[in-house]
């Protein structure tokens, strides 16, 4: 499955994400984690996004698809995939597409988290954090309060609060994401993969509630988009096999060709014409046999004269 996650700051997509890639054992593909890994690694791409991070610029958005192109030819991603925070306009989404299509894992699927802005608002400004790095518990003073104001129920360490979780930095960020990043929702419905889970409530109704979407619309496309790519691929395959039987043939005849060349260029030479055999000498024709001689009948032999009485 090939799902790309939708929602505002605050919408709790993130989250739902890592739950989804629990369920599903499909890779979460966060641009923001893939940037950091890159610089990490000190790749060509990492070079080209620290660039543009040091000068105060954003990074180009050929490094950041060169960035999922290859997270996405990395094993784990073989059976599909979440993407959370990319694209985020509509020629992000046109490039993504684009890219996606040449490695023939087209999107399935546009999940939008859909939470009211007062909601948002509350979420995010009311977000509390453990000060201890190794516990880093969570709290909201508005849905989830600590039992003790300012203090961690985990550890008991004083909880931090980031200093542009603020009405107005918060504010801003919302306009950004309605003009920016709201748009997608209407390009994702166009092409009739956008579907809407309300993002409010408690977290495994919301969980349930976009796995239902996902059973649901994925599996019977996935199904669908086996066979359509089984008789791609057989048609590559029959097509690659003519190919081959054409360039044998242009071979063959081109082989053909040369020889007949080489032999026209050759001088031509008049063989000797071998002598005649002498004509043997006719043989003189045999005399007809003579014809035998009648049998001449015996005379039949005269009797004896009987001798007279003296």
């Amino acid at each position: 499955m090939r799902i790309v996650l939708l929602g505002a700051p605050g919408s709790g997509k993130g989250t739902q994400a890592k739950l989804l890639i629990e369920k599903y054992k499909i890779p979460q593909i966060s641009t923001g984690d893939l940037l950091r890994a890159e610089v990490a690694a000190g790749s060509e791409l990492g070079k080209r996004a620290k660039a543009a991070m040091d000068a105060g610029s954003l990074v180009t958005d050929d490094v950041v698809l060169g960035m999922i192109q290859n997270r996405l030819a990395k094993p784990d991603a073989k059976s599909g995939f979440i993407l959370d925070g990319f694209p985020r306009n509509i020629p992000q989404a046109q490039a993504l597409d684009a890219m996606l299509a040449r490695l023939g894992q087209p999107l399935q699927l546009a999940l939008l988290v859909d939470v009211d802005k007062d909601v948002l608002m509350k979420r995010i400004t009311g977000r509390r954090t453990c000060s201890k790095a190794e516990c880093g518990a969570i709290y909201n003073i508005y849905f989830s309060p600590p039992k003790v104001q300012n203090k961690c129920d985990k550890c008991g360490a004083s909880l931090s609060h980031r200093s542009d979780d603020n009405e107005a930095t918060v504010g801003k960020r919302l306009e950004v994401y309605e003009s920016q990043t709201s748009p997608l929702v209407a390009y994702y419905k166009a092409q009739g993969k956008l579907r809407t889970v309300k993002g409010e409530g408690p977290m495994p109704v919301i969980f349930k509630n976009m796995c239902d979407i996902i059973e649901t619309q994925i599996r019977p496309l996935a199904a669908v988009m086996g066979r359509i790519d089984a008789v791609a691929a057989a048609r590559e395959r029959a097509a690659a096999k003519a190919k081959a039987k054409e360039a044998a043939a242009a071979r063959a005849a081109a082989k053909a060709a040369k020889a007949k060349a080489a032999a026209a260029s050759k001088p031509k030479t008049k063989l000797a014409t071998p002598a005649k055999k002498p004509a043997k000498p006719v043989k003189a024709a045999k005399k007809p046999a003579k014809p035998a001689k009648k049998a001449v009948k015996a005379k039949p032999k005269a009797k004896p004269k009987a001798k007279k009485a003296k």
